[in-house]
């Protein structure tokens, strides 16, 4: 430790004076006469010159730094661009790459689509184009991990496809389903409301650990799915239930609350899968609209049985 730390001693032993009235730069220097024996005795310095085989370069690397001071000038040869592709750049793994990503682009200019014909009333083809904006984000993601090209690049890519599909798409064509139902100042608030809950929930997912289990809240693609159905089978159900079906669907996204993953829903038992099978054939929107509520509940209901558990 001693001797470990004589270098960073050296480093901090600098002094700034005049000379011939003019400022003499910060540098490594000698101490004042009468002080050198002190320091010795102090920091059991041998030699106060830089150590043998380090360079004034290597001292500055370490020498602490004022952040009013400006930067010093950056060498070029480690100022580098970081590569969209970690690893082995070879034409197949590019060739994989430009594919997942032309996945995320095929979800996102969808979005984009579905806003295009909700502004010219074509509310269900629009929701048609968010359920192809959920099938492609979920291709993505799958292709990404089973072709091994998952970079930050393609996370942070997916995420803003995300926010223009699900966090402004969805409550574009939702809004224009409502026209007409509901007063325009409520369907504007319920639909700002899944905008702003959105892009809240999509900054906490790029920030927060990962838990293979369960989304802490609902994820913006279920709910944009959620959203997405209930416009293309026409949910006969009054506007104010709508409206507040958005905004409890809005809060469950920036809520706390476990939401099982689908992972976990396909190992559910065969019976439980044979039920909304079944009840689909009979009345698929009753159907449609028990399994969303069913699974809005499975967050309280899973917090409250981990609280007792813990």
């Amino acid at each position: 430790m001693r001797r470990s730390s004589t270098f960073a001693r050296q480093v901090l032993l600098v002094r700034v004076g005049r000379r011939d009235g003019d400022l003499r730069t910060t540098d490594l220097t000698l101490p004042e006469h009468r002080y050198a024996d002190r320091q010795r005795r102090r920091y059991g310095l041998d030699r106060l010159s830089r150590p043998a085989g380090v360079s004034r370069a290597g001292i500055e690397a370490v020498m602490p730094v004022s952040p009013a001071l400006p930067m010093a000038h950056t060498d070029e040869a480690t100022a580098g661009s970081i590569p969209l592709l970690p690893g082995e750049r070879t034409m197949a793994r590019r060739i994989k790459f430009a594919l997942v990503n032309a996945c995320t682009l095929a979800s996102l200019m969808l979005g984009m689509l579905a806003i295009f014909l909700a502004m010219q009333g074509e509310v269900r083809i629009a929701a048609l184009c968010l359920i192809a904006c959920v099938i492609f984000d979920g291709l993505d993601g799958a292709l990404a991990r089973r072709l091994g090209v998952a970079s930050p690049f393609g996370a942070q890519m997916d995420s803003l496809a995300d926010m223009c599909s699900f966090g402004l798409a969805a409550p574009v064509v939702v809004y224009a389903s409502l026209a007409g139902s509901v007063s325009t100042a409520a369907a504007a608030v319920a639909c700002a409301l899944v905008a702003a809950c959105a892009a809240i929930r999509l900054a906490r997912f790029n920030v927060s650990p990962k838990d293979g289990r369960f989304f802490c809240g609902v994820p913006t693609t279920m709910a944009a799915a959620v959203l997405a159905v209930t416009v293309a089978i026409g949910l006969p159900v009054p506007g104010f239930v709508l409206v507040a079906g958005v905004a409890l669907l809005a809060f469950a996204m920036v809520s706390s609350f476990p939401y099982a993953k689908l992972a976990r829903l396909v190992k559910l038992p065969p019976w439980l899968w044979l039920a909304p099978v079944l009840g689909a054939l009979v009345d698929i929107r009753l159907t449609f609209a028990l399994i969303v509520v069913g699974y809005l509940i499975s967050g309280p209901v899973l917090w409250l049985r981990q609280r007792r558990t813990a």
